[in-house]
């Protein structure tokens, strides 16, 4: 395949953000991923989604959480992500979740595009968790079989926990798939960083993949080729949506593993080309990253936009 590529389509927007003070999960990175993008000289188109609706969001949650986020009453259920509910809040959640849905049709469109947010796969239907508030990806994924763009999809989960609120909405779903490699099982209220990753229950559509404590590259990137092609023939997706986590970095307070930029953007890489090669879309979404400088997870996450135009130019130049 040879000729000009057009820029990779990247979504963002100023309220993506509210202020929820000092907080384990800046939502200030997402602004700084997108200055990062801009600086690095490389091709990409920043455009702004429009807020995603409540008839999106009711095919995935239930109207009464949905009404918890927009009105904060119960309490207890409007922040039961772990996030002081706000209207603020309650509007960025809206955009964040926009975000992923243009990111999936802007890759139907072009092969890969990116949405600037993370914030995901652990909601579930009538509740959040872990700093995830709405499952845009199922929400995503909803809008676009609900338009016939698409019939299968697959989520490949890379964040450093296991994608349980994902793994949850996919019970009801056998035309959806996910595929969690994972370092720490994520349960409410605990996070673990000197155990084993516990293993969570395979499902038709869910599988699991505990990577063990303490492994570097070599290791993460061999789980990673062992099963992600598997998956991928599996599945036999129409989209896949790729959860590019940041926590896996060796320097992560969660994480039990020894990654390092450079073994997160071969990662990033693998995924792209996988899809890529298969003529199957991506799109892919921040997510995780817990290390204090901030720097630090806004280089991982920068990377993924690298990986995601080193995998295109490499598909282009094939003859």
């Amino acid at each position: 395949m040879t000729g000009a590529s057009p820029p990779i389509r990247v979504f963002h927007s100023p309220r993506y953000f509210a202020d929820i003070g000092e907080h384990v999960m800046p939502m200030r990175k997402f602004a700084l991923v997108r200055e990062a993008i801009e600086r690095s000289g490389l091709c990409a188109r920043i455009e702004e989604p429009e807020p995603v609706g409540d008839e999106d969001l009711l095919r995935v949650h239930t109207p009464e959480y949905v009404r918890a986020i927009a009105t904060g009453e119960p309490r207890a259920l409007a922040e039961s992500q772990k996030f002081p509910w706000s209207p603020a809040l309650a509007g960025a959640v809206r955009f964040t979740n926009g975000g992923c849905i243009a990111a999936a049709f802007a890759a139907l469109e072009d092969g890969v595009a990116g949405n600037l947010a993370s914030g995901f796969h652990h909601a579930h239907a009538d509740h959040g968790e872990g700093f995830c508030t709405f499952n845009g990806l199922v929400v995503a994924m909803e809008r676009a079989r609900a338009e016939g763009r698409i019939r299968r999809a697959l989520v490949v989960d890379m964040d450093l926990h296991y994608g349980n609120g994902t793994a949850s909405l996919l019970a009801s779903r056998p035309w959806a798939f996910q595929l969690s490699i994972y370092g720490n099982w994520y349960k409410q209220n605990r996070a673990y960083r000197d155990v084993e990753a516990e293993r969570a229950p395979d499902t038709e559509n869910s599988w699991s993949v505990p990577v063990p404590g303490g492994s570097g590259g070599a290791v993460y990137l061999e789980i990673l080729e062992r099963h992600l092609g598997p998956a991928i023939d599996r599945a036999a997706p129409d989209l896949i949506l790729y959860q590019a986590g940041a926590d896996p970095y060796r320097e992560d307070p969660y994480s039990p593993l020894d990654l390092t930029h450079d073994d997160l953007r071969a990662r990033d890489e693998i995924v792209f080309r996988a899809a890529l090669d298969r003529r199957i879309p991506i799109a892919w979404v921040l997510a995780g990253g817990y290390t204090p400088d901030v720097s630090r997870v806004v280089d991982v996450h920068l990377g993924t936009f690298v990986a995601a135009v080193r995998a295109r130019e490499a598909l282009r130049d094939e003859p």
